[in-house]
């Protein structure tokens, strides 16, 4: 399964950059970043059966094992990606939000943009490393 990170703006040379450099490295399935513009830029149509999650301050709080196992089922499924949109400064429009397969959050916390990528990054290396049984993630 495709998993597609779809984010506003320019992650440019950062230490936010090196982390998402790093697990997307690491990640043994495949990966497509595709960054818009802060303003316009349209989020590319899907071209196959695909689950499209939202990171947003008001979505799901869920645990690693839980992402995961949300992930395996989708892959199970037969969906052949899984979009992770993160949305502008403003966060997501009600009519994205109820479109949403999954709407995640990360805490009640606000994050800035080149953290949430990276924290999304690791979180998708994490749960791909809990479906394979790699021993990457203790609970």
């Amino acid at each position: 399964m495709l998993l597609r990170v779809i984010a506003r703006g320019k992650i440019a040379r950062s230490p936010e950059a090196e982390l998402v450099a790093r697990y997307e490295k690491r990640l043994g399935w495949p990966l497509a970043l595709t960054e818009l513009p802060e303003t316009g830029g349209k989020i590319p149509d899907p071209q196959t059966p695909c689950r499209t999650v939202l990171l947003d301050e008001r979505g799901r709080n869920l645990t690693s094992e839980e992402f995961a196992a949300i992930l395996g089922e989708w892959r199970d499924s037969g969906v052949r990606e899984a979009r992770f949109v993160l949305g502008a400064a403003d966060g997501h429009s009600e009519v994205e939000r109820g479109e949403a397969d999954l709407l995640l959050a990360f805490g009640k916390a606000t994050w800035p943009h080149l953290m949430a990528r990276a924290m999304l990054l690791e979180q998708l290396y994490r749960a791909t490393t809990i479906l394979s049984g790699h021993p990457y993630h203790r609970s």
